[in-house]
């Protein structure tokens, strides 16, 4: 009789089992990056919105964007008060790495004679725990705030202000 070649059942479950511990290492830390990285998009994002809001308030005298739609646009974009072409448009959908945005004018109508003169941008995750641990925020000063729950900050002219700094801003 020959001797058949090729592994057995037990050098199988080995090998099986071997990749099922590694992978159960592995994945814990391949989520923990993706909300790092989400939440570096996140911070990165409310201060890209808030440059544009400055950058909005400047070149068309209304203060403040309405809402994030307005700093953006769909390509082609033609610059106006009510698409600015600042933010590309993913951001400008008020979705993207895991994060919704927000951004929350007031203190004035949005007109040349009553310009908005405060704004409040606010980056909440989806799926807190999922796709971010943290929500951030900014308000006119420019300095960036995070709330470690993932609950939303900016919910009204002057809640960013109260919420712990990112060091480094």
């Amino acid at each position: 009789m020959r001797k058949q070649k090729g592994f057995s059942l037990i050098e199988l479950l080995i090998v099986v089992a071997i990749i099922l511990i590694i992978a159960a290492i592995a994945i814990p830390n391949l989520i923990k990056a993706r909300i790092s990285a989400n939440e570096a998009s996140a911070a990165a994002s409310v201060r890209t919105t808030f440059t544009a809001n400055t950058q909005y308030s400047s070149t068309y005298g209304l203060g403040y964007a309405a809402s994030i739609a307005e700093l953006g646009g769909a390509a082609p974009c033609t610059s106006s008060s009510t698409t600015a072409c600042l933010i590309d448009p993913v951001l400008t959908t008020g979705t993207k790495s895991g994060y919704t945005f927000t951004s929350t004018p007031a203190g004035g109508a949005g007109t040349i004679a009553s310009p908005y003169t405060t704004v409040e941008i606010d980056a909440t995750p989806v799926t807190v725990g999922t796709t971010g641990q943290r929500s951030f925020c900014a308000d006119q000063t420019g300095v960036i705030h995070y709330n470690t729950t993932g609950a939303a900050i900016a919910t009204a002219a002057g809640t960013c202000a109260g919420i712990a700094l990112i060091l480094g801003n």
